[in-house]
């Protein structure tokens, strides 16, 4: 009998502190979606790519309290007046995001920095003038790395102003019997919408 109140008394005791710490913490889960210009480092094969601009939509899972994990899917378009895939082509990275992510409060209110590191495993599609898609990479693995501010707005809704790099390299087989490698190295300025749940 000892046993048994002893097992109920720690249950409920768990309980009591589980829930305290769920009432009194911030939520463990959250969706962002960003979007912005984005500005590439280098050619993309011979291909001189103009400013271009993508979003991405991510959830998060706050696994300790300042650490946690995230996943999603993002879209960033390049154009080029002249390349190798023709005159006025456009060059879409699209694909998954996952990684790692350290949250920690800056000392200014409520707002909070942030930084993520992670992976890409995207592909390059390349478009013609008419939007038809002319050439693919198929899908594989980058690299992400981003950073910025979570500024509280109302209630659970914050805004994220940030900054992110994102470098994927692909092989690109042609119709012709070269294989072409495409690195595509960019930064980009992010503008984003937070929500808790």
């Amino acid at each position: 009998m000892k046993t048994i109140k002893f097992i109920l008394t720690l249950l409920l005791t768990l309980m009591y502190v589980q829930l305290s710490y769920a009432q009194g913490d911030a939520s463990r889960f959250s969706f962002e979606i960003a979007g912005g210009p984005s500005h590439a480092k280098q050619t993309l094969g011979d291909a001189d790519l103009n400013f271009g601009g993508g979003f991405e939509a991510v959830f998060h899972y706050r696994v300790m309290p300042h650490a946690g994990v995230y996943a999603g899917w993002g879209w960033n378009k390049f154009s080029a007046d002249q390349s190798f895939a023709g005159s006025n082509a456009d060059f879409e990275e699209t694909g998954y995001v996952f990684g790692l992510q350290f949250k920690h409060p800056l000392g200014l209110g409520s707002t909070l920095g942030f930084l993520r590191a992670g992976g890409l495993y995207n592909h390059i599609e390349i478009e013609n003038r008419d939007g038809d898609i002319i050439e693919d990479t198929g899908h594989g693995f980058g690299l992400q790395i981003a950073g910025g501010v979570e500024i509280p707005v109302s209630g659970k809704w914050s805004i994220t102003p940030g900054v992110k790099f994102n470098s994927l390299s692909r092989d690109l087989d042609d119709d012709s019997s070269q294989i072409r490698e495409l690195t595509l190295r960019y930064q980009s300025l992010r503008i984003g919408f937070h929500r808790k749940f």
